[in-house]
């Protein structure tokens, strides 16, 4: 049936986004948000309401924690922000937003503006923190066989991927757009997602979570490129060991020859590496990416060494190799031939090998969801959506999203990036065009509100949202900025 047959007398028809659904009694929609019950149109999830648990960066008592000295006033005004999660959408986008929310801050009149975007020009940015090598820069990432983004350019010590966007959501096959925007529901409400990469690997990622590579968890991040570890560990070797290699997919760095052992005193090895030599002691090129030594293919790291030169080389030479997350280290002496011979791990430099391990950061997959507010979400706000724009490049408005703080790319638009571990549980939606429906707030005071031109005549007190009921009231994420704070608002 096609949104423009009559539907059958237990149906009735909702209008929350494009697809516009039959639902009959007791059944829900396409996208599970909505149901009908009893020939109504209702949320199935509750619209949710933080409550402020966190001032002057102590903790204050919670709502749900007053027992019996409370006095029985519902919480309002400033400790409660109205989030858009659960809110609702503008659709069929001539509408105003569906809640717009007035408050007193430090004397100043303010407004927040409450919607549900639905953002098929959307995607998310993840960071996995791990020098293994994923698959080669810009090869496909695949989800059930569907290919739902791209491996990205690596930044320092983790690498990135770039998932969904607006041509793998709506721009591929049916199956593509709709196992895209399942992987990008997932993500964002911070369960796993198992995707393959392209002549690399199979992960299993989840905000918050250490990345799964082939099956193994990844335990620490790197501490530093092979130069920069050179650089940090040199005092704490030098009484030790003669020699330091310090194996890495980017820069292998080596102690005699870098600014580092010179200045220290190191004397001249006779080491000769393979590679691409950059500056003193700094080596491109040692190895092929890989899941092996410092996120190269090594398995022996004696592969990456030509004969020592023997003008400066000398038996019992001691030389310490070790990865830049510490996992992989050996020990050798070279011989009376100058070959090196790998021994036991003297204690000292288990020690630094520990240090460090100490100091690299825990692995963790970070998720960013990224997306751009259209036209028809900013009509919600203002019969003038430009002004919109305009007053939060001003840095008048300001942009969250479930009350997390966001960063709103300069230029043009409102494209906004968030941390969706921030936001509360299960902030995410998706509608079957497909696309993911994402809450986002805006507050500002009340005078800039009307000099865009806002929907002055549809505010509402927190008092009369809270009165309305289906509501579910959470608590201030701790490490979150209480949206309605007072301050200049611009990018977070």
């Amino acid at each position: 049936m096609t949104a423009t047959d009559q539907p059958a007398t237990d149906k009735i028809r909702c209008d929350a986004c494009p697809v516009l659904c039959y639902i009959r009694d007791g059944q829900t929609g396409a996208c599970d948000r909505y149901a009908n019950r009893g020939g109504a149109l209702v949320r199935t999830d509750p619209h949710v309401l933080l409550e402020r648990t966190i001032q002057g960066g102590r903790e204050i008592v919670s709502f749900h924690d007053r027992g019996k000295d409370w006095d029985g006033r519902v919480v309002a005004g400033t400790d409660t922000f109205v989030t858009a999660i659960g809110a609702g959408t503008t659709y069929p986008d001539y509408k105003p937003a569906p809640f717009i929310v007035s408050s007193e801050v430090d004397g100043v009149d303010m407004v927040t503006v409450v919607t549900e975007g639905i953002f098929s020009y959307c995607g998310v940015k993840v960071k996995i923190d791990t020098d293994r090598h994923l698959g080669p820069e810009c090869a496909a990432v695949r989800a059930g066989g569907e290919q739902v983004g791209h491996v990205t350019t690596a930044e320092y010590g983790s690498q990135m991927l770039s998932l969904g966007g607006v041509r793998h959501l709506t721009g591929g096959s049916k199956k593509e757009g709709r196992v895209t925007c399942e992987t990008l529901l997932a993500l964002c409400n911070g369960q796993p997602a198992e995707l393959t990469v392209d002549d690399g690997v199979a992960m299993t990622i989840a905000a918050g979570r250490a990345p799964i590579i082939n099956g193994a968890a990844e335990e620490r991040m790197r501490v530093g490129c092979g130069s920069a570890t050179i650089g940090m560990f040199a005092k704490q070797w030098i009484a030790h060991v003669d020699e330091v290699v310090v194996v890495d997919d980017h820069i292998t760095g080596v102690l005699s020859e870098h600014q580092a052992g010179k200045f220290l005193g190191v004397r001249d090895t006779g080491i000769k590496m393979k590679g691409h030599r950059s500056t003193p002691g700094r080596y491109f090129k040692v190895a092929q990416p890989g899941a092996g030594w410092g996120g190269t293919d090594l398995t022996e790291p004696l592969a990456i060494l030509k004969p020592f030169d023997a003008k400066e080389a000398w038996p019992g030479l001691r030389m310490l190799m070790v990865s830049t997350t510490g996992e992989h280290h050996a020990y050798f002496e070279l011989d009376e031939r100058l070959l090196p011979v790998e021994k036991q791990l003297p204690p000292a430099l288990a020690q630094s090998v520990e240090r460090i391990k100490e100091n690299c950061e825990p692995a963790l997959t970070t998720v960013l969801f990224i997306g751009g507010a259209g036209g028809s979400l900013r009509a919600g706000v203002t019969e003038n959506p430009v002004l919109l724009t305009k007053s939060v490049k001003q840095a008048l408005t300001r942009v969250t999203a479930g009350g997390a703080p966001v960063y709103v790319w300069p230029g043009g638009g409102i494209t906004f990036m968030v941390d969706v571990t921030r936001l509360p549980a299960n902030a995410f939606g998706y509608v079957p065009t497909p696309a993911l429906v994402a809450p986002i707030e805006f507050t500002l005071s009340t005078a800039d509100y009307a000099a865009l031109g806002g929907h002055l005549g549809q505010i509402k007190s927190v008092a009369e949202v809270i009165g309305s009921g289906g509501a579910r009231r959470e608590a201030q994420l701790r490490d979150n900025p209480w949206p309605l704070e007072r301050g200049k608002a611009g990018r977070s």
